[in-house]
């Protein structure tokens, strides 16, 4: 494909075929590498692809699983989604001032977002002035003076926003942080707001703290694997191998998922000879097809039985933990009917999954996006702590809690302080290094921040990488918001979506990637990151940058600041950005457990951040305990002729990130407008498999109809009244204000639509190109009205 060629697809592109009954194997090395090779050239691919992962090389800048102790990683210790992800980064193809002056906004905004990432590494700092149709180039210092000027002007600093992408550097995110609170906001919406913050309230207000509380060699060493709402085939490929490992161990797997996903039935390990000639690896011992929504109900019921058969840990409940006994009555009582209806699970399907759960000691818990988009998305997390904790695995090897991070440094960032919501502790130490008291109101996360924009009450707004136009829900009212902001700044490496929905004035500032070498005033630097297990290590990229312009983000941080605060409080951006062990140096006296960071990041295999919970059973709550939480089921009104649907990734995508058109696991090929549906519903709605359809929905807290129109219907083994379909086209769909109670989380994984064949081609919502579109009017059904979101802030 030419760098220039027009990739949209047809809907004659389309290719549904059957589903892959395995993940991995020959096939994922064979399109790893023509995939590296095509954008990379061999010479670049040998140079990343052996660097990856490894201890003296750079980390990937795809998931957030853990690697390997430095003795034991593979020489190709990487997957296929993250060879995809270099080959993103390391393309040898640029998007010059040249290519912006070829094409306006609004042309770059008729093409898709795949046919955007094709188009090569940014190279030079770009603008959009006021009234201006394209991007123009700008010098570096000319661009950190507009910046500055733009945040002096505003009344107060809370009518900016700064959203962080989870691939920022440790180093960078401290900086940015440090950066924010000094300029006098606690403004620092994070991708995590949109996908694992349900996680870290429940687990903050659980167990103390909103991490992982296993390690690797845990998974290794489990027992039970119970893997919910979680796809580890698409989303963490690397995993596989240590379920495998696990597998060969002994372990048992239970899968609980409304899809049944390849990467949960077979495992061919490219790394082994049997996963390239043989059978591979029977993954999932136990697959409960669980309804969208129906989690919560589920882990209740299994609940409910391990009290009745007293499969408990009844002297870690004594001494380790409080609200036991509420808990206790609340599961007993559960109303077996209402589980069936709600799971769409039989009891003995769930008594299965109980009794292997009381046969084990060790048991760990895995779960991502499948739990947390809900209303109830906290409560269900709990939920899951409260079945860890009645059979005391916490604080116990081969057992506990593994919220599986989907972006490779989201971890890291939250732990250097990107929060909208920061503890008094973390500012406490802040105040106490660097000689002033940041704010102490809480910030604006993701969804605040977007109402902020379009209630004409946030007019700046900064991306350290990410897309936030197309990760964000009800893109119908993001893309004008985002369009009445004075200026936008994005720190990006290509382009996206959100360069194009822009403010009045717009800027693009190219970075260098995790691939690249940073060279500074004292050498060559390295950053550190932080994965899904608290493991913090270094990384460092071998290539040279893609344009001598580029700038690495601390640097680029750094200089914004400089150019807005001055000698505020007399920071020292300069050193910081000169060498990075000064930040490091900060670090450690901020950020608790992170004492001697430079020394200990920079070990084989770096540092085990510490976790009271995991480490000596000690619980930062309230109580000073673990807490049993009891909540009721709550369940989401589907009315009749509409199913539940939820968002998801393709194989071939990373985030908002297209990397391709294919999802070899669930049979599509070459386009991705797709709802996956199962068929005696698509019978019922008065379909046939391949119909297109428009997919329509209308929440009642705010009336307001919402549809994406030409999806093609595809047949799938998944349980009667649910749904799904690839994000960010379906995010038109989720509305702004359906969030989860507590976390403010989109509720991306329940939204209640209809489907009726196409009638018209005009574009809408969804469509594979962007812009601005319009939203569906009249009524389509009556939903009960939800109360509004709680907001901790």
């Amino acid at each position: 494909m030419g760098k220039h060629d027009e990739s949209d697809y047809s809907e004659a592109d389309l290719v549904v075929k059957g589903q892959e009954d395995h993940a991995a194997g020959p096939t994922a090395v064979a399109v790893s590498m023509k995939r590296s090779i095509d954008h990379m050239g061999l010479k670049r691919t040998a140079q990343t692809l052996l660097k990856l992962n490894q201890a003296e090389g750079f980390d990937c800048m795809s998931c957030a699983w853990p690697d390997p102790d430095p003795g034991h990683r593979h020489t190709a210790e990487f997957c296929e989604n993250g060879a995809k992800a270099v080959a993103e980064e390391a393309t040898r193809d640029r998007a010059t001032p040249e290519f912006f002056a070829q094409h306006s906004i609004a042309e770059l905004d008729a093409h898709t977002e795949h046919w955007l990432g094709q188009q090569g590494r940014i190279t030079h700092p770009m603008v959009k002035r006021p009234g201006g149709t394209h991007y123009e180039p700008i010098e570096w210092d000319e661009a950190f003076d507009l910046i500055g000027a733009e945040l002096r002007s505003l009344a107060s600093p809370d009518e900016a926003t700064f959203y962080t992408s989870g691939r920022a550097s440790n180093e960078s995110a401290f900086a940015y942080q440090l950066f924010v609170r000094a300029f006098g906001t606690n403004n620092l919406p994070d991708c995590s707001n949109m996908c694992h913050e349900s996680t870290s309230i429940a687990l903050q207000e659980s167990i103390g703290i909103g991490k992982a509380s296993v390690t690797l060699d845990d998974v290794h060493t489990a027992s039970v694997i119970v893997i919910a709402g979680q796809n580890p085939g698409t989303n963490h490929p690397r995993m596989l191998s240590a379920l495998e490992i696990a597998k060969a161990n002994g372990a048992k797997i239970i899968s609980i998922n409304p899809l049944r996903e390849a990467g949960l039935v077979r495992f061919k390990n490219p790394q082994k000879p049997k996963g390239v000639v043989g059978h591979g690896t029977a993954m999932a011992d136990l697959h409960l097809p669980v309804k969208v929504n129906g989690d919560l109900a589920l882990f209740q019921a299994i609940g409910s039985l391990l009290v009745e058969w007293d499969a408990l840990d009844h002297e870690f409940i004594a001494t380790h933990s409080t609200g036991f006994e509420q808990w206790r009555d609340h599961v007993r009582a559960v109303d077996w009917d209402q589980v069936v209806e709600v799971t769409g699970l039989s009891r003995e399907l769930i008594t299965q999954a109980a009794e292997m759960l009381r046969g084990s000691t060790r048991t760990v818990y895995c779960w991502a996006m499948g739990l947390t988009q809900h209303r109830n998305g906290v409560a269900t997390i709990k939920e899951v702590v409260n079945l860890a904790l009645a059979q005391g695995n916490i604080g116990r090897e081969g057992a506990g809690l593994l919220p599986v991070r989907g972006h490779s440094n989201v971890q890291g960032d939250r732990t250097m302080g990107i929060w909208e919501r920061p503890p008094a502790t973390f500012l406490d130490a802040l105040q106490k290094e660097f000689g002033f008291d940041p704010p102490r109101e809480h910030g604006l996360d993701v969804v605040d921040s977007l109402r902020g924009m379009r209630d004409g009450k946030v007019h700046f707004f900064m991306g350290l990488g990410g897309n936030f136009v197309q990760a964000v829900s009800d893109t119908d009212i993001a893309i004008p918001a985002m369009r009445k902001v004075r200026m936008t700044v994005q720190v990006s490496t290509k382009i996206n979506r959100s360069h194009l929905v822009c403010g009045e004035t717009a800027l693009i500032l190219p970075t260098k990637g995790r691939t690249e070498k940073d060279i500074q005033a004292s050498g060559a630097q390295w950053i550190s990151v932080e994965d899904s297990t608290c493991s913090v290590h270094a990384s460092r990229g071998p290539l040279e940058p893609a344009s001598p312009q580029l700038k690495s983000e601390v640097d680029i941080v750094t200089r914004i600041a400089e150019a807005t605060l001055g000698d505020r409080y007399g920071l020292q951006w300069k050193a910081m950005r000169d060498d990075y062990r000064t930040i490091r140096h900060h670090i450690a006296k901020v950020v608790p457990g992170c004492e001697d960071y430079e020394v200990n990041v920079r070990k084989p295999g770096g540092m085990i951040m510490p976790h009271p919970p995991r480490d000596t059973r000690t619980f930062d709550t309230k109580t000073g305990k673990a807490e049993f939480v009891a909540s009721p089921i709550e369940v989401v009104h589907v009315p009749e002729g509409h199913v539940l649907l939820q968002t998801l990734r393709s194989h071939d995508q990373y985030n908002t990130t297209i990397y391709g058109l294919s999802d070899r696991y669930r049979g599509i090929e070459g386009g991705r407008k797709v709802v996956f549906v199962h068929p005696d519903d698509i019978a019922a709605f008065g379909l046939a498999d391949g119909d297109l359809v428009d997919i329509t929905t209308r929440w009642t807290g705010d009336d307001v109809v919402r549809c994406v129109r030409g999806f093609r219907v595809v047949s799938y083994d998944t349980p009667r009244g649910s749904a799904a379909a690839y994000y960010p086209e379906t995010n038109p769909l989720v509305p702004l204000d359906s969030t989860a109670i507590g976390s403010n989380t989109p509720t991306s994984k329940s939204v209640v639509v209809s489907l009726a064949r196409s009638t018209s081609s005009a574009p809408a919502s969804g469509d594979s190109a962007g812009g601005s579109s319009q939203a569906a009017t009249g009524s389509d059904w009556d939903h009960k009205k939800t109360p509004e979101p709680e907001h901790l802030s």
